[in-house]
């Protein structure tokens, strides 16, 4: 394997993981956890040591002796290291509440200084008073302690000697990133941040906008009047919501009742903020007449948490009319015109993750439907080695990067570190975990909105860059087990895959109920309305790509924003585009599959040839008795598979899977490919012809895509029975295919035959329309698509 091949391989690693430090309660996706169900937090992370410095208020400051009154700010120095508070105008009592963070390890000096001063706009600021504090008296404190009550401190001249007017509260004590202060405070990783920067470089938690489904089905109007009163309207329903607009056939007759019954699915995210439009026009030769239309909050509709029908309703509709006067268009109410129709709100959180083999979350968006935590998954961002510059600064290649790592409903940010290619996060985060057949996606960003950074060709600040991505499922982890890997980042770019750097992290799955996960491996992915009323495929695609904006606008709008360029990357919203290589990527995979019967077959050429005279023997002694007695024959495949189930333990996977460039065809692709994977969608090309054809022919393509990569799948499930990748399912299968064997072998042949036949051939009166106990347990089987590009 070339050195290159080697890069890209997954890597162990030994991290000086921090002791257990309980901290009471921890905030996770769905509410507080307690610290009963996790006995310990921030011991997936290494201890990194903190100077915190926190600057309360003042009082008793003197003015200005020009002005009459003081513009008071704080600075606190330590060695080379500065931090400002920010200043208050014509204040002589200011409060401040600011925490600063300097890292131990970066500590050069042996004392503190907290300098007040007063802004001068024009010349110097004036020098107010100081607190100098020696590093060597400044206590520890470790979580659950009570924070550090502040003090007043008088302020002294530049040589200590004498004491002045004023004083200001503050508290110093040394800790660790387990401080409640940590997140919120000026770090000194990023002393060089001004301005509004500073928001975007603190670790924060989000969480998604509560998600529902709009379905307005679209059943009939009445009295629908046409401008010329000598024909009959033939009319169909526009409705809009926000940026989504659907409409419903065309009434078939012309009539001033028209009847549709047709469903028209939306994507609407709580709070509601849009409303539902519906608009009736009449097709006519020259252009579509509104008939009438209608403005209905969301707010007004119920929300369908079963399987019960919801009750229809009659709407009037606002009618277009014209005045008196020639010209003057007006809105006339008119009752005469009305609609029917039949509208809730049901759960649609699982839209994001449905069309994408990567679900992180099943549950249904009311929290009423919500069971129990089955498992809390703990991650600790550790660091990342050689980073690629990613801009410049200062005439110099340079990287300021974060990470984000998104699972269910919570996504979260760490800090940003600036300057720096290996940065040390030592960030670790909690989720409740719902059911282990999910996966939580991490990706590390480049920050390019810190003020005045510039992109490598110039032109100021642009998009957060892609660094790299990594993806793990769950399922494939064994309980309780510290898993500390560095992953390769890797990202795709017109020349070719590239290795940006390396992401170490740690993480650990702990289970809280084995019986209930257990459960799960039987249980639809999905909520229940999701099979009684399906959708189909082009609507799902819809509803995702409406679910990503709306997710992408919402949390762009939090403090500091998550862009709209990491959350689409986040949730892989170009997974769906025509490209050959992954094309490629996905046929392999499914050749590879047939090598097992590949392999099967030249065995059984060996033993007809007779190259192995024993084997041969063998063989033709077990198909004798098979023959003599066919009640066996099922018992002796139940076996054989429990029998290499329990011979592929030993060769179970160690690790958990990542992103594999050989497998995503991503070494060996051709530049024009790439050229044609990395096309804007329309396409970019010359010649409007060229365009329609070539648009038509990566649509049709992609779906082509979609479905061999569904393909390979089901196959890389078959496999994962007995690979251990999922170690539960491994074991559930392998136990029962003990059970059946032993059935088997004490039930006649023939009874089991009739019992299936029956089975399969029962009355629909006893078939349910959700999925049955294998389909479910096959459906929760990992495949190798987490370790796609």
């Amino acid at each position: 394997m070339s050195s290159n091949q080697d890069d890209y391989k997954l890597k162990d690693t030994k991290p000086q993981l921090g002791e257990r430090w309980p901290h009471g309660g921890v905030r996770g996706g769905g509410g507080w956890i307690s610290s009963e169900r996790i006995t310990s937090t921030y011991d997936l992370v290494e201890q990194m040591y903190y100077l915190y410095v926190r600057v309360v208020k003042a009082r008793d400051l003197p003015p200005n002796q020009v002005t009459g009154s003081s513009d008071p700010y704080v600075e606190v120095k330590l060695g080379n290291y500065k931090g400002k508070t920010q200043h208050f105008t014509k204040r002589s009592n200011p409060e401040w509440k600011q925490v600063f963070a300097f890292s131990k390890d970066k500590i050069q000096s042996s004392v503190l200084e907290v300098f007040v001063r007063d802004k001068d706009m024009v010349a110097r600021d004036d020098y107010l008073g100081r607190v100098v504090f020696d590093m060597n008296e400044v206590p520890t404190r470790v979580p659950p302690d009570s924070p550090l009550a502040p003090q007043w401190y008088r302020l002294e001249d530049r040589r200590g000697e004498n004491k002045l007017r004023g004083e200001v509260m503050l508290a110093v004590w040394m800790g660790t990133q387990a401080d409640e202060a940590f997140p919120d405070a000026w770090h000194s990783d990023a002393a060089t941040v001004q301005g509004e920067g500073v928001y975007s470089v603190r670790s924060k938690v989000y969480v998604s906008p509560k998600l529902w489904y709009l379905r307005v089905n679209v059943i009939e109007a009445q009295d629908v009047e046409s401008a010329d009163k000598s024909q009959l309207p033939q009319v169909y329903v526009k409705a809009q919501v926000g940026n989504q607009i659907l409409k419903t056939k065309t009434c078939p007759t012309k009539t001033i009742n028209p009847f549709w019954n047709e469903d028209l699915i939306f994507v609407a995210a709580e709070p509601f903020e849009e409303q539902l439009v519906l608009t009736v026009e009449n097709k006519t030769a020259s252009r579509d007449e509104t008939v009438g239309r209608i403005q209905l909050p969301l707010n007004i509709f119920e929300k369908r948490l079963d399987h019960r029908p919801f009750h229809s309703r009659w709407f009037n509709l606002e009618k277009f009319g014209f005045g008196v006067l020639e010209g003057d268009r007006r809105m006339e109410l008119k009752f005469s015109t009305r609609i029917h129709l039949r509208a809730c709100l049901e759960g649609a959180y699982h839209v994001l993750d449905e069309s994408t083999m990567y679900l992180s979350d099943q549950r249904p968006t009311d929290r009423q439907l919500w069971k129990q935590p089955i498992g809390i998954l703990e991650v600790g961002i550790l660091s990342a080695q050689g980073l690629l510059p990613m801009k410049t600064r200062d005439g110099r290649g340079t990287t300021d990067a974060y990470c984000v790592a998104k699972y269910g409903q919570k996504w979260v940010r760490t800090r940003t570190i600036v300057g720096s290619s290996s940065p040390k996060w030592n960030e670790q985060y909690t989720w409740e975990v719902y059911d282990p057949c999910t996966v939580i996606t991490l990706g590390a960003f480049d920050n390019c909105h810190l003020g005045a950074n510039e992109k490598p060709g110039g032109g100021g600040p642009g998009k957060d860059s892609r660094i790299g991505k990594v993806r793990i499922r769950l399922s494939t982890l064994e309980t309780d087990r510290i898993y500390t890997h560095s992953y390769p980042l890797l990202v795709l770019q017109p020349s070719g895959v590239k290795k940006m750097g390396e992401l170490q992290l740690a993480f650990r799955f702990t289970c809280l109920s084995l019986a209930n996960m257990i459960y799960l491996y039987c249980h639809p992915l999905l909520p229940k309305m999701h099979y009684l009323h399906p959708f189909t495929v082009s609507q799902l695609d819809f509803l995702r790509f409406q679910a990503m904006n709306i997710v992408a606008v919402r949390l762009a709008r939090a403090e500091p924003p998550l862009r709209k360029e990491v959350v689409e990357y986040m949730l892989d919203v170009d997974s769906h585009m025509w490209s050959m290589r992954r094309s490629k990527a996905n046929f392999f995979r499914i050749v590879s599959l047939f090598s097992g019967a590949i392999s099967m077959s030249k065995w059984l050429a060996e033993v007809c040839q007779w190259k192995n005279p024993i084997t041969s023997v063998l063989v033709h002694i077990l198909f004798v008795i098979l023959i003599c007695f066919p009640e066996l024959i099922l018992p002796t495949i139940f076996l054989y598979m429990f029998i290499i189930g329990i011979w592929n333990f030993r060769f179970r996977p160690r690790h958990p899977p990542h992103m594999d460039t050989k497998l995503s065809w991503a070494e060996a692709v051709h530049p024009d490919e790439l050229d044609e994977e990395f096309d804007t969608f329309p396409t970019s090309k010359a010649q409007d012809v060229t365009r329609m054809r070539y648009d038509r022919l990566r649509s049709v393509a992609g779906r082509v895509q979609t479905v061999v990569g569904d393909m390979a799948t089901q196959g890389e499930r078959f496999e994962a029975l007995l690979s251990w990748r999922d170690p539960r399912a491994t074991s559930l299968f392998v136990v029962f295919c003990l059970v059946t064997a032993v059935a088997l072998y004490v039930t006649p042949f023939r009874i089991v035959i009739l019992v299936a036949g029956l089975f399969v051939l029962r009355h629909p009166r006893f078939r349910s329309k959700q999925p049955s106990v294998p389909s479910n347990f096959f459906r929760r089987l990992p495949a190798r698509a987490d370790s796609m590009l």
